[in-house]
């Protein structure tokens, strides 16, 4: 039997293989490099990748490496992989599912922005921060479990998750950043743990679901139009011994 016929790429230390079934295979040892939005080895092949096998052995996804991969609907990684480069698997539209090995330390900015058939996902416990627009416009991510080692919630992180109806914020968490969860309206409920200080601009902007939000005492600043567009807010607990007045 002949042979598939294959592309092949070699990176540095690493090599890309797609084959005709649309599997793309990456070997060898060490980090993968970094792109821009249109230079990975596949950038060009973008649609005919259906399924990634990262081998074990690679320590890193790069920046950009995946982008745009719309009909890629697997990606398998190792856990000799620590981190994810930003807009690593951004605009990755066929993905539903990703598991991420608790050997992650690091999800880059923008690592999954637009996956939009993205449903379910857990941050492994030894990642530390949700960065800028990691999440942006999964709008079909329903829950997600924040382990108890992130401290941080980034600008637009989960900005148009509009089918996210259940987060938990652990008590780890000391920062709600700009837009974090911009126009999740399908959040109805969520509570604000007392490490965090801080609910920054437009938040919880447009969140028209929400009905209740409990703000507690450590919480000494919110921002600009946090919890604008909230039409179904109709009830917003201070906590006792709150510094937090009505003009906030």
């Amino acid at each position: 039997v002949a042979d598939k016929v294959v592309t092949r790429w070699n990176e540095d230390n690493l090599t890309w293989t797609l084959d005709t079934e649309g599997t793309l295979t990456i070997s060898g040892t060490g980090a993968m490099k970094n792109y821009d939005a249109n230079n990975s080895p596949v950038a060009q092949k973008k649609d005919n990748v259906k399924k990634v096998v990262i081998e074990d052995g690679i320590t890193s996804i790069g920046d950009y490496a995946f982008f745009g991969c719309g009909s890629l609907t697997s990606i398998t990684i190792p856990s000799s992989v620590t981190s994810i480069g930003d807009f690593a698997l951004s605009e990755c539209t066929g993905l539903t599912s990703i598991n991420i090995p608790s050997s992650v330390t690091s999800i880059g900015n923008g690592a999954f922005s637009w996956c939009s058939s993205l449903t379910d996902i857990t941050i492994p416990s030894s990642v530390t921060s949700i960065r800028d627009h990691t999440f942006y416009g999964c709008g079909s991510l329903t829950g997600i479990t924040i382990p108890e080692s992130v401290t941080s919630i980034g600008d637009s992180a989960f900005f148009w998750c509009s089918s996210l109806t259940d987060i938990t914020i652990p008590s780890s968490v000391t920062s709600i950043r700009d837009y974090a969860f911009y126009g999740c309206n399908s959040l109805t409920g969520i509570t604000i743990p007392e490490s965090v200080t801080s609910i920054r601009d437009y938040a919880f902007y447009d969140c028209n679901g929400l009905n209740s939000i409990t703000i507690p005492k450590s919480v000494t600043s919110i921002g600009r139009n946090a919890f604008s567009g909230c039409t179904a807010l109709n009830e917003v607990l201070l906590e006792n011994g709150s510094t937090l007045t009505s003009e906030s």
